[in-house]
């Protein structure tokens, strides 16, 4: 009966909402996706005047249906109720005469933390709703951010282990230090030698592996994915963009049904994609800007319509967006093709065959409606995190200058001036050196001397939970090859898995 999730690349391949959050991933390797989410239109009058919980349970309420309204009520009271430091959740707040939603006020100071301090409680409650029996082991690729915000979610939650996989030299040295420093009696953090897509690859050859799956199985154990490929993890994302445009409703500056602009630095695409979602669920949206870095294969694709990843990749100040296989782009795609599986897997073949594929004329023309695609070097990230300080005493993160500028390129290329609203990915002192020197100049100081002298400076204070990284005991040392992740899986913490 409640059915409603399908694999992006074969629709026989059916489950629950609850199911799809357990299984993160589909047999075949596709993602889960829901056939009618257009038609769960959401009366966004209703909304006018709500608080981001009361939202987040309307929005929660027709994504995952398998779910008991009170169920759904429990998960989000569990998750909002104390663990940000902002009341609002995702506050809006203006910079000239841009909007922005300020996503970092979780406990890992970054926009992963809105999804992830719920799918824990969604997950558990998927886990008894499901009668299963065991335990799940949540696997993670991260390119920064998603790592510590899962460790710090999942962190002594029965029946589960958290595993981590990050680039050990492509993230920044706060976000580093946020995992390798993480405590919990579940939590398992390991560096590869690679980069994120090398990390995700190897995620995804885990949970496609049948002999392992089955090893684990028998063992009363089941893999699972904190990352956006996990059906939890993405819907939750859909409420602050919900939650954006009523607060600027309730504030005067639009009126409801007024169309809004959304600017987003994307490299893994499921927060944009979020946006998307929301869009089918009846939020007025104008377009969507999609801002890349150097690693600019999205801002290609959508321009395009070529995906190509067989490109140099570079390393940059914006390291949560050095990505070349943007995993949620597939989902899109299921949608932009009007629902056809078979292109789906078609184009998914190629890119895994290849890492190449070309969509239709069609389905470009469609792309490029909803779309626009912008992209941000090094020096225009620099020069837009100093002008918008000095103009508006706003500090912006290496991420959300990214977004900011493709924003203001977009206006000045199309003249639309429609309200424009720019999802802040993460606190700039995630970053702290790389904003430091955008403002001040190159500087020799180490990483947590460059947070407090950026601090001093600007007079924006630290989160409290950046302020005594550096002094953590690190836990976490193991370092990996690309080939040996399947080997950490199976002996990380064997006596207890075995």
């Amino acid at each position: 009966m409640f059915q409603c999730y399908e694999s992006t690349r074969n629709s026989k391949i059916k489950t629950t909402a609850s199911g799809a959050v357990l299984k993160g991933i589909a047999d075949d390797g596709g993602l889960y996706v829901m056939r009618d989410l257009e038609y769960k239109n959401v009366s966004i009058e209703n909304l006018k005047g709500k608080n981001y919980m009361e939202i987040a349970e309307t929005i929660l309420k027709e994504m995952l249906e398998d779910f008991s309204e009170s169920k759904i009520r429990e998960c989000v009271v569990k998750a909002y109720s104390d663990k940000f430091s902002d009341a609002q959740v995702t506050p809006v707040v203006k910079a000239g005469d841009f909007y922005i939603t300020e996503l970092f006020h979780g406990p890992t100071s970054a926009f992963k933390d809105v999804a992830l301090s719920i799918l824990p409680h969604l997950m558990k409650a998927s886990y008894v709703m499901n009668d299963i029996k065991g335990e799940i082991i949540i696997l993670v690729a991260t390119s920064g951010d998603t790592g510590k915000a899962a460790l710090e979610g999942f962190k002594n939650i029965k029946g589960t282990k958290i595993v981590v996989f990050y680039p050990e030299d492509g993230v920044s040295q706060v976000q580093k230090y946020q995992m390798i420093t993480q405590e919990g009696t579940n939590t398992y953090v390991c560096g590869i030698k690679g980069n994120f897509d090398d990390a995700q690859r190897g995620v995804k050859k885990i949970f496609t592996n049948e002999g392992l799956v089955n090893d684990f199985k028998a063992r009363n154990k089941i893999f699972s994915s904190a990352n956006s490929i996990n059906v939890g993890r993405l819907v939750p994302q859909i409420v602050y963009y919900f939650y954006s445009y009523i607060r600027l409703v309730d504030s005067g500056v639009i009126k409801m049904w007024d169309k809004v602009n959304f600017s987003v630095p994307t490299g893994n695409f499921g927060n944009i994609l979020a946006g998307y979602y929301a869009k089918l669920l009846g939020l007025p949206v104008n377009k969507f800007l999609c801002g890349s870095n150097e690693n600019n294969v999205l801002y290609d694709f959508i321009r395009t319509g070529v995906y190509d990843r067989n490109r140099k990749f570079y390393k940059t100040i914006s390291p949560s967006m050095d990505i070349l296989v943007s995993s949620n782009l597939e989902r899109f795609l299921y949608y932009m093709s009007g629902k056809n599986n078979e292109e789906v897997k078609d184009l998914m073949g190629k890119l895994n065959s290849t890492g190449r594929y070309e969509i239709s004329t069609e389905m470009k023309t469609k792309i490029n409606s909803e779309f626009y695609a912008g992209c941000v070097f090094k020096k225009d990230t620099e020069r837009t995190i100093k002008e918008v300080f000095e103009k508006y005493g706003y500090l912006l993160d290496t991420h959300t200058a990214v977004a900011y500028k493709t924003l203001k390129e977009y206006r000045k290329e199309t003249g639309d001036e429609t309200v424009s609203i720019i999802m802040s990915t993460a606190s700039p002192y995630k970053f702290s050196r790389s904003v430091y020197e955008s403002l001040y100049g190159a500087t020799d100081k180490k990483e947590f001397e460059v947070m407090e002298e950026l601090s001093k400076k600007t007079g924006v204070p630290i989160p409290e939970n950046l302020k005594e990284l550096n002094k953590k005991k690190i836990l976490h040392t193991k370092v990996c090859e690309i080939n040996e992740m399947e080997d950490y899986i199976k002996t990380f913490d064997k006596e207890v898995l075995w």
